[in-house]
């Protein structure tokens, strides 16, 4: 009886994926309006439908909280039917598994399917305005010789890979920095803006329009190279900081289950959209890098596995742990 229902199950499959999506796509970011993942979730909302079916429709959901771990949770639970949608990045899926006292209430691992790599920017370091020093060199000095706490630093949110990101290049500099979490990447931008907190680490495309703008201050690059959209500021191993390992990411996840046809057409769709010449020009405009590597079901998923390990060698190299 058993071989006869997976046989049923297996036969549905295909038209299971002909009739998918008959209703609206929730595609969820675990982020408020305006930083990085909501930008990602907003152009893959715009330009998937058209690769999914002449009445497909997506729809964004913001579900702000604890860097995105609150929206992946949610999404843990959900129906695993295609309709319910995440971009997940970095700091839910790998830094905040292994870099947070307690973990996460989640697998990355084995609780989601991976339906593919959306970006692979690298973040930035910024500050505000009137932060001492006119060069990155200078600005990095002054980090380095000043008192130890009398320094603010802004996040998009405890536990997300900005704040690992932020903790670890504060004891690469030999510092002590006070810790001022937000919700989004857009907060904590504005609130460096307008000297509220002196300084932070940003994904690119949540800095990008402040950048454009002279509104704050790119100091150095946290990446093996410079970024095409802002060639001139530096990478932080170009101004002297060796040892930095921490690379970012944003990803399409659905809760584990998903029929394997459903998840095909979604990764499917995603790649086509990311292939078209204005979504291209589009991210890289807004900061998004193209992902440069395989980006199939299982490839994703091996990288998920990798990202897991790394950050769980960077936890353990570094020391840094960060409180709930």
């Amino acid at each position: 009886m058993r071989r006869i229902a997976l046989a049923l199950v297996l036969a549905l499959l295909p038209g299971l994926a002909m009739a998918f999506p008959d209703r609206p796509i929730t595609l969820v970011s675990g982020y408020a309006p305006g930083g990085s993942t909501d930008i990602a979730a907003r152009i893959l909302a715009d330009r998937m439908p058209a690769h999914l079916g002449a009445d497909a429709r997506i729809v964004v959901e913001n579900r702000p909280g604890a860097s995105g771990a609150i929206a992946t949770e949610w999404l843990k639970r959900q129906p695993a039917d295609g309709y319910t949608i995440m971009v997940q990045e970095t700091g839910a899926g790998a830094a905040a598994p292994n870099a947070l006292i307690g973990g996460t209430r989640y697998d990355s691992l084995n609780d989601f399917v991976h339906l593919g790599l959306i970006s692979v920017p690298p973040s930035i370091l910024v500050v505000t305005n009137n932060f001492p020093g006119r060069t990155p060199a200078e600005a990095i000095a002054a980090m380095r010789n000043a008192p130890r706490d009398s320094l603010t630093y802004a996040s998009s949110g405890v536990g997300g890979v900005l704040h690992l990101q932020s903790e670890m290049l504060a004891q690469l500099l030999g510092t002590h920095m006070v810790h001022v979490p937000y919700r989004s990447g857009a907060q904590m931008l504005t609130a460096i803006h307008t000297g509220e907190a002196q300084q932070g680490v940003a994904a690119v495309a949540s800095a990008a329009a402040m950048l454009k703008e002279n509104m704050v201050r790119g100091v150095a690059m946290l990446g093996p190279r410079r970024f095409p959209l802002f060639p001139n500021i530096p990478t932080i191993g170009e101004l002297g900081i060796q040892g930095f390992d921490s690379p970012a990411w944003f990803m399409l996840i659905a809760p584990a289950g998903v029929p394997g046809a459903v998840a095909e057409r979604l990764n499917q769709a995603l790649v086509a959209t990311l292939a078209e010449p204005a979504v291209t020009a589009r991210m890289l405009d807004v900061g998004h890098a193209p992902p440069g590597e395989p980006n199939t079901l299982a490839a994703t998923r091996a990288f998920m596995a990798r990202e897991l390990a790394l950050y769980r060698d960077v936890v353990a190299r570094t020391g840094v742990r960060l409180e709930p």
